[in-house]
């Protein structure tokens, strides 16, 4: 566990980065610090491994204050990833990311194989190993950072906005990716970001803090959601907030209904007549467009004849997901995919909204704020 204790850090010049700030991030899971530019997060965070020493109070990693640990050795067993990954230009990608057990005194084979096994867990081809930094896309230079990271199988993970600096949708793909990762390793992170959308979706707890390091509220995202503390967390939260809570309420209990469908390389044989809007499969029946009303169909179809559709609800995940792919479709029709991208059914809006309803009511009277 992490825990700081009426820390307070202010500068010779009389700035207070933070101010008498206590909380604790509990083992094994994500803990988000989110805020606005000054607000002292990352100071809070680089207090953890010693990069900057509180002016009182005290930071405790499973009990221990880490002044009592030298700040070099406690440096290399804690995980540290930053905005553009920080890899060292010269050396490959490999070697990147044994660096950290080769100073922890592992031979050099040992730490290549280690980064070889954590080059893959990331999701990179081996053949990556040997390029150089330069050589790789941005989203691949994170998870090379994280990958090093790792490296020395940390207890705990600090990740200064690591993904700021990429589009997106790779950004999207490596918080994907963290959570994957946290499900199988289960590290202790503290993960800093100003982007609240960011937070909910990673964070076991987020921690919003105003300028001057004051801590303004620290609760789950869904309460943090439902009953925001003040004027300036409801403000930093958004006005969507309501919106954004859908990302906790599942959709196990939608029903996807069948609509027409037809495949790539159909002709206009096997287009049915219609009035309304068809949804065109692959071979492999994931979604690939729409159709419109009485498009005519010349040969054999293709893609250049369709209306791109819009996001793919995987079933079974948030409520989200699942309004946003009915509103963002050109028919009106959320369509549901399997695990495996495979068409299942679609949904509408109005499936969705009534699923909310039913949910309000039934909190509402057991008496819980829905």
């Amino acid at each position: 566990m992490l825990e700081f204790r009426s820390v307070r850090k202010q500068y010779e010049n009389g700035t207070v980065a933070v101010q008498e700030l206590s909380m604790s991030a509990e083992t094994g899971t994500i803990t988000v610090l989110v805020g606005p530019s000054g607000c002292g997060k990352t100071t809070l965070m680089r207090m953890v491994n010693r990069m900057i020493e509180p002016s009182s109070g005290a930071v405790l990693v499973d009990g221990t204050d880490v002044r009592e640990f030298d700040a070099a050795r406690l440096r290399r067993g804690i995980g540290y990833v930053i905005q553009q990954a920080g890899l060292f230009p010269h050396r490959t990608v490999l070697d990147n990311v044994a660096t950290v057990p080769l100073l922890s005194g592992c031979r050099r084979r040992e730490a290549r194989t280690r980064a070889a096994e954590l080059l893959d867990r990331v999701g990179l081809p081996a053949d990556l190993g040997r390029r150089y930094p330069a050589q790789l896309s941005g989203g691949q230079q994170q998870r090379v950072g994280v990958a090093r990271a790792l490296a020395a199988d940390p207890p705990v993970l600090l990740m200064d906005e690591p993904f700021s600096a990429v589009d997106p949708v790779v950004r999207a793909g490596l918080q994907d990716e963290l959570l994957r990762l946290q499900e199988e390793l289960g590290k202790t992170v503290l993960f800093v970001t100003h982007d609240i959308d960011e937070a909910i979706k990673l964070g076991e707890k987020v921690a919003v803090l105003r300028q001057g390091g004051h801590l303004a509220q620290y609760a789950e995202p869904d309460a943090l959601l439902a009953e925001p503390a003040d004027d300036f967390v409801t403000s930093f939260v958004g006005r969507d907030r309501g919106y954004r809570r859908l990302s906790f309420r599942d959709s196990r209990r939608l029903r996807p209904e069948a609509t027409d469908t037809v495949h790539i390389g159909d002709t206009s044989a096997d287009v049915p007549s219609r009035a309304g809007w068809v949804l065109v499969l692959d071979a492999h029946r994931r979604p690939r467009g729409w159709l419109p009303p009485e498009a005519a169909v010349d040969g054999q179809l293709t893609e250049d004849q369709l209306v791109a559709g819009g996001s793919l609800h995987v079933e079974g995940t948030s409520l989200r997901g699942a309004l946003d792919s009915a509103l963002s479709a050109p028919s009106g029709l959320g369509v549901v995919v399997d695990g495996d991208g495979g068409y299942v059914g679609v949904v509408t809006a109005r499936q969705v909204l009534d699923l909310i309803e039913e949910h309000r009511s039934s909190v509402t009277a057991e008496g819980v704020a829905p």
